[in-house]
Order: structure tokens, then C-alpha cells, then sequence
């Protein structure tokens, strides 16, 4: 169906000729913020960033805000430092909720799109539940709650876009609890993308969590320190925005700021935004 047409202007008053039209043009997109790091010394698992969808009808040479929300970092025991949250995605007025950060020691787990699991740790815990999810407070939600922990033992996993993280239930590293992500075909083939990360044990030496994969906004995993030294909780995977419209159409960032890539399947253009802020525009 062509964008742009024209059609014959009959009116009585003589201002006949031809006039241009636009149609509604439908942009299909997907917004997943940054997942959170996972904790330090048997620490709970970072959330997943915040899943949204949708479609929106956008007007032509017009600027539309893309955010790329970062990763959080894992946290560390000996250092004191705590994990951080994912920072948000935006499409337009579309926002995800960055992942909220795992727990450690003295460190409470952070909701956000999706929870935080809880720290295993014995050192002024402040707590062994996993934090809440859907940060934003969308329907349908952006993401779920991280789980429980075991004190001094192992972490609850980090919630994610599809399930809860499940509660620790051993000292194996590490844990098989994260929340699960969601499968999504926009570009083409199916991607999962926003898990939890899996909580720290305690039953092996001391290992770093495992980081979350870059622009799935998955969280960290929580570190193995069965010796409470300083190997760190694993870093959240960034976010991504991911833009699909018809081919017929050119998509520009005005001013710079983002790092995007275009492919064409079939009768539609896909843009993939894997970091910055700035601005896109169609024409």
C-alpha cells in the first residue's frame, strides 16, 4: 500500500487540482531496558530491564526520543560496593524500568522492571526476600519479582520478563532460579530477551557471576564467594529498542547520539538500537 497518494479536488468554489494525503503509517517496537548487576559473596541475581511491545502510528519528519538504558554493575563483598539497577529504555512515550539490582550482605535487593533477588550472606542481611517487579506499573507487566534467599548460604534468582526468580535452594553454584525471559520474532527470528540472573551458592571457590548478555537486558548473576573475597557479582546486560516499519519509508537519527543498524525482511525495514540517546525521524 503506497504512503502517499493524491486525489482530485472537486470543490464548487474552483479550487480544483490535486492535493497530497499521508496514511497512517504503523511503527511496530520493542523497548527492553538494562538489565541490574547481581551481588557480591553468594549474591542474589540482578533483574531483568523491563519487557514492553506495542505498536505505534508515527507522522513523517517528526522527531521520536530512542533512549538505550545501560547495564547495572555486580557488587562486590570486600569492597563494600554495592550492585547497581539497569537504567531505562524509551521509544517516544514508551518507557521500560531498568532491572533492579541483586542483594548482598548489607545490601537489600532493588525492584524495577523486573526484582532483585535476595543475598545469601549472614552480615547484617537485611532481609531474605526477593524485591518486586513491574517497577512501572504497566498492564500488561514489564516484569516480575526476584527470589528468596538462604541465609549464608546461596541467592535468589532475579526476576524476569515472563516469571518470577525462583527462592535458593541449596549451596550449588550457581543457583537455577532466575526468572525467565520472553521470546520475541521482530527481527525476524525468535530472541529471548530480559531474563533474571541466577543467584550466587557457596559450594565452590570463589567465582564471578555471570554477566548478563549485551542488549537482552538480562541480569548478572550473584558471585560464589565461599571465602567472602572480593570476586564480584556478574554486570547486567544492556537494553535495546528495536523499531519495525515498511520498507517504503528511510529512517534518520537527527544529531547523532545513537548506534543503530537497519536490515530489510520482506515487505519491512528493521532498526536496531543498541545504545545512546538521541532522536529518530522517518521520511
Amino acid at each position: 500500500m503506497p504512503l502517499i497518494g493524491t486525489i482530485a479536488n472537486s470543490s464548487a468554489r474552483g479550487f480544483g487540482g490535486l492535493r497530497t494525503f499521508q496514511l497512517p503509517i504503523s511503527v511496530e517496537f520493542l523497548v527492553i531496558a538494562g538489565g541490574a548487576g547481581g551481588g557480591g559473596n553468594r549474591g542474589g541475581g540482578g533483574g531483568a530491564g523491563g519487557y514492553r511491545t506495542s505498536t505505534s502510528v508515527i507522522t513523517l519528519s517528526t522527531n521520536y526520543t530512542v533512549t538505550v538504558g545501560a547495564g547495572g554493575t555486580g557488587g562486590n563483598f570486600i569492597t563494600s560496593t554495592a550492585a547497581t539497577s539497569g537504567s531505562n529504555s524509551t521509544f517516544n512515550s514508551t518507557s521500560s524500568t531498568g532491572g533492579g539490582l541483586g542483594g548482598q550482605n548489607s545490601v537489600a535487593p532493588a525492584t524495577g522492571g523486573s526484582g532483585g533477588g535476595a543475598g545469601g550472606t549472614t552480615t547484617g542481611n537485611p532481609g531474605l526476600q526477593g524485591a518486586a517487579g513491574n517497577a512501572g506499573s504497566y498492564s500488561p507487566v514489564e516484569g516480575y519479582a526476584g527470589g528468596a534467599a538462604i541465609d549464608g548460604v546461596a541467592g535468589g534468582g532475579g526476576g524476569g520478563s515472563s516469571a518470577v526468580g525462583s527462592a535458593a535452594t541449596n549451596s550449588t553454584h550457581p543457583q537455577s532460579n532466575k526468572g525467565a525471559g520472553t521470546s520475541n520474532s521482530i527481527t525476524g527470528s525468535s530472541v529471548t530477551y530480559a531474563e533474571g540472573g541466577n543467584g550466587g551458592g557457596s559450594n565452590v571457590s570463589d567465582v564471578t557471576g555471570v554477566a548478563g548478555t549485551a542488549n537482552r537486558g538480562n541480569g548478572g548473576g550473584g558471585a560464589a564467594n565461599q571465602n567472602n573475597s572480593a570476586y564480584p557479582g556478574g554486570n547486567g546486560g544492556s537494553g535495546v529498542v528495536i523499531l519495525k516499519y515498511p520498507n517504503s519509508i528511510t529512517i534518520s537519527n537527527p544529531g547523532g547520539g545513537l548506534t543503530l543498524s537497519t536490515s530489510t525482511s520482506g515487505s519491512d525495514k528493521i532498526t536496531t538500537v543498541t545504545a545512546g540517546t538521541g532522536n529518530v525521524s522517518w521520511a
